[in-house]
């Protein structure tokens, strides 16, 4: 039965860091926060290889992931990166990818104590072996250190955290490799055993050996294909067993539908039963909510629900995703990034297992209807107490202003600012970066430098990574936690978290590190308190069923809670 506790919170090791470490630097902020490119400033020269062909192999286009994460424990955010492949142009019958040229490594980039990045790559043993796509990032056997998974192409790796500073490849020992072409995964307790399961998306079944010629017969007009060009693949969940070793339960389970192009993937208790849900982005056919039925299995309520189509019934280029209460009513919603002449899909979720279309009355239709987006969250970069939205974006097409001049190759980053009565378009107010033009993949979100606001780092196509800090308001205040299940799995995957202000204000929120596209975030949950230098109350759902609650939280701590055994 869950209980009730009043606990005692232990302070995160990091606050000493804030003060003199992991990059903080001190300045005044406007009002409303600007974001800075300080890549080149904190050390990262990654440079991501597409390995580019005339062939038009459609894999060169949709890489890569990032993930934000704290490998070695030292309280501050570390950055893995997948990187591509050589492909021969033609690719030989038969042939795969080929990674042995350090240009074409992963990459891990450490954070040291004075904010800037060192690539320990090869000592960490992370330059990877497939052609990559994304990453994600949770401890699955609760040792306390954060391991790696890593998608690709032709199939997966599983690295095992060693604990100091080396990981192993444990892929094929733990049963995880996958097969074909897979793109975003989730490490979620869906069983709420306390151990974390694995769920693995996958696009298309496609081979180089498969490859057809799209576009048009004139030089340059060659065009990647559309997903409806080729088969459908199954997605993977594998149950973990708690002894290193992971059971492919796909299809008792029920998440081996089909008709799925799958790519983006979160996680949330969209109908608070206590189960964990997943949401699929799927690529041009209908989008999949996964509802756990608390047995062992999940029945696919998409167009049950609402949210398979957009409101004409129409299917739409699902891409990168967001599973989070953006309207603070502590119900999950959802938002899907598309391509051009699409918009992106918001769905509110209104209490009773169905979810409304809200793109065009939340405002996000009309800021969206010519962008192209990937990788997502939802965040809050002003921290006053609503959650925005930050998008990379890029079409998937190169030679879409050939065809369509009205359209973009590469774009600008999108920040939408929620203001409570829907969502407003700030990028241009938000600084110089969002006058650059990327091809932006993969996009994960976290405090890179503790200072209490949200940061970025941006993969982008065949071109760089970038590192964007937030400055910062100078008058909101914030809160935020890092979860350390007992009965629940140590990351907290899956707990839900209620902040109430003194005002009365909610806000709920989800530990996960997935979202986005082919993108792991910070695990750790953060809310903006607006003028308000404390939360009254802090409740805590734990997967266990646990309840744990805080009185009366200071602002501007970053604080560590310990699940009650």
């Amino acid at each position: 039965m869950p209980r009730s506790l009043n606990v005692a919170v232990l302070f995160l090791a990091v606050l000493q860091c804030m003060q003199s470490a992991c990059g903080q630097v001190s300045a005044a902020t406007p009002a409303l926060p600007v974001f800075e490119d300080i890549t080149n400033k904190v050390g990262i020269n990654f440079k991501h290889e597409a390995s580019l062909t005339s062939q038009k192999y459609l894999i060169e286009s949709m890489g890569p992931g990032v993930a934000l994460f704290d490998y070695d424990d030292d309280g501050c955010l570390d950055i893995f990166v997948v990187n591509g492949a050589y492909i021969a142009d033609p690719m030989p019958q038969g042939a795969l990818p080929d990674k042995r040229d350090p240009k074409y490594r992963d990459r891990l980039y450490h954070q040291k104590r004075d904010g800037t990045f060192e690539d320990v790559t090869v000592k960490a043993g992370l330059a990877g072996y497939e052609y990559g796509m994304g990453v994600a990032v949770g401890d699955y056997d609760n040792d306390g250190f954060a391991d790696l998974y890593v998608t690709g192409y032709p199939r997966n790796r599983l690295y095992h955290n060693n604990g100091d500073g080396t990981f192993l490849d444990v892929t094929d020992a733990a049963g995880v490799a996958a097969s074909g072409w897979s793109v975003s995964a989730t490490f979620v307790d869906y069983n709420n055993d306390g151990h974390l399961d694995l769920f693995v998306t996958r696009y298309l079944d496609w081979s180089f050996d498969d490859n057809i010629f799209c576009g048009e017969r004139r030089p340059g007009y060659r065009a990647y294909c559309h997903p409806n060009s080729f088969p459908p693949a199954t997605n993977f969940l594998f149950r973990n067993d708690g002894n290193g070793k992971f059971t492919d339960v796909s299809k008792q389970s029920g998440i081996a539908v089909t008709g799925g192009k799958s790519l983006g993937v979160a996680l949330n208790d969209y109908d608070h039963d206590g189960q964990i849900d997943i949401f699929v982005a799927n690529d041009s056919v209908r989008e999949f909510l996964l509802h756990n039925r608390g047995n062992g299995t999940f029945e696919e309520v998409g167009v049950h629900s609402g949210t398979a189509v957009d409101e004409d019934g129409n299917v739409f280029a699902g891409m990168g995703i967001d599973f989070a209460d953006y309207d603070n009513d502590c119900r999950a919603d959802i938002v899907i990034s598309d391509l051009a002449n699409q918009m992106y899909a918001l769905y509110h979720n209104e209490g009773d297992g169905t979810f409304a279309y809200a793109t065009n009355t939340s405002g996000l239709g009309r800021i969206t209807m010519l962008n192209s987006g990937w990788g997502l969250r939802f965040v809050d970069y002003d921290n006053d107490g609503w959650k925005d939205l930050l998008v990379g974006q890029g079409h998937v097409l190169d030679t879409i202003e050939l065809t369509q001049p009205n359209l973009q190759y590469r774009q600008t980053l999108l920040l939408a600012r929620n203001t409570g009565k829907g969502f407003l378009d700030v990028s241009s107010q938000s600084g110089e970066l969002f006058k650059q033009r990327w091809s932006a993949r993969g996009l994960a979100v976290g405090d890179i430098d503790n200072d209490g606001n949200m940061d970025v780092v941006v993969a982008t196509n065949d071109g760089l990574l970038y590192v964007v800090r937030n400055k910062g308001s100078s008058t909101n205040h914030w809160v935020s936690l890092t979860l350390v299940g007992t009965r629940s799995n140590r990351d907290g995957i899956g707990a839900q978290v209620r902040v109430i202000s003194p005002s009365g204000r909610q806000q709920c929120a989800t530990v996960t590190t997935s979202s986005s596209y082919a993108s792991a975030s910070d695990k750790r949950i953060h809310f903006g308190l607006g003028p308000e230098q404390s939360a009254q109350s802090i409740e805590i759902r734990w997967p266990s069923g646990t309840i744990q609650k805080l009185k009366d939280v200071k602002s501007g701590q970053s604080l560590v809670v310990t699940e009650p055994r």
